[in-house]
């Protein structure tokens, strides 16, 4: 029988834990949080929900959706090239559960202490199991990447690799086998915080892949009045689903598949070098996938590498669209 607690009883195990930062004035136990950015810097914030079923099967374990729970919102911070710093957590609980509750926060305060973020505050409630998150983060004045920055002749650009946690998905929904890389990709994907803020003052624009690629790109394409040209050929996969899909899945899971949480950016032909370089002082890989064109906004046509026409059967996940 799982250990059963009031409210304040799970606030009080949630704050017992949380890490303190000096710009934190009063944290978590008051009506709101009283924080103290510093006064060269901009606020960024960033809030995503996660649900039982929709972002992550059901029986996934309580620290994985804890540490996502707050990995997909500093996706969100990195993809703008800012420096995360506080959090706020809203949960809702089909019951008070104590285990539960110290589970999540081991993965949820893993991740917190790897990028120096403190919880500040939030809510809990009892219904479907759901997760959200509002993180903020900090930047220097006119240092922000931003999807309206995407010029004509930019390369194309993405981090990391690109349609795992979309293949663990397909495979838990046809009931195989989940493999263990493409489970890990699903369950704890790698914020980018450090590629980010190394890409500030190199790239022209930048998003993360959370919709999936086209459908992320095709947003930073329509901000920047401009298209794109893509190579379906170029993505990068990981070996772990090359082996788990054909040919023809591989690319719609790259390409459209979605929860990646790489960052795809775009940056003049002069600055490759630079780009190399930045990636390299933050040990994350990043590939060369096309380029920005004069074309209708938001319009991208992918080729394979023989120059013929590919056709996605989508371009990213909607949550309205079956």
């Amino acid at each position: 029988m799982a250990a059963r607690a009031s409210e304040f009883d799970l606030i009080a195990r949630i704050r017992a834990r949380i890490a303190v930062r000096d710009d934190v004035m009063l944290g978590i136990g008051d009506d709101a949080a009283i924080l103290v950015p510093p006064p060269d810097r901009h606020l960024v914030v960033a809030m995503d929900t996660l649900n039982a079923g929709v972002h992550f099967p059901a029986e996934t374990a309580a620290a994985d959706i804890g540490w996502k729970a707050l990995a997909v919102n500093l996706s969100d911070l990195a993809a703008m090239g800012a420096q995360p710093a506080w959090c706020t957590l809203s949960l809702s609980l089909p019951q008070s559960d104590a285990a539960w509750i110290d589970a999540f926060l081991d993965g949820f305060l893993a991740l917190a202490a790897q990028h120096a973020v403190a919880l500040v505050g939030g809510d809990t409630t009892r219904g479907p199991l759901s997760v959200c998150v509002t993180a903020h983060g900090l930047i220097e004045p006119r240092g922000a990447l931003r999807r309206d920055g995407a010029r004509v002749d930019d390369d194309v650009w993405v981090t990391g690799t690109l349609g795992d946690a979309a293949g663990a998905l397909r495979q838990w929904r046809a009931g195989e086998a989940i493999d263990a890389t493409l489970r890990a990709r699903l369950d704890r994907p790698t914020p980018r915080v450090a590629a980010g803020r190394a890409l500030a003052g190199i790239a022209h624009a930048c998003i993360d892949v959370s919709d999936g690629l086209l459908a992320d790109l095709g947003h930073v394409c329509a901000m920047s009045r401009v298209g794109a040209e893509i190579d379906i050929d170029a993505l990068p996969a990981s070996d772990a689903l090359r082996a788990a899909c054909d040919r023809a899945t591989l690319r719609a899971l790259q390409a459209a598949g979605g929860d990646d949480y790489e960052l795809c950016f775009t940056a003049p032909k002069t600055a490759r070098l630079a780009v190399q370089a930045a990636m390299d002082c933050c040990d994350v890989a990043a590939t060369r996938i096309g380029r920005i064109v004069a074309a209708d906004a938001g319009r991208i046509v992918v080729r394979d590498a023989t120059g013929v026409e590919w056709s996605p059967p989508a371009r990213g996940y909607d949550h309205f669209v079956d």
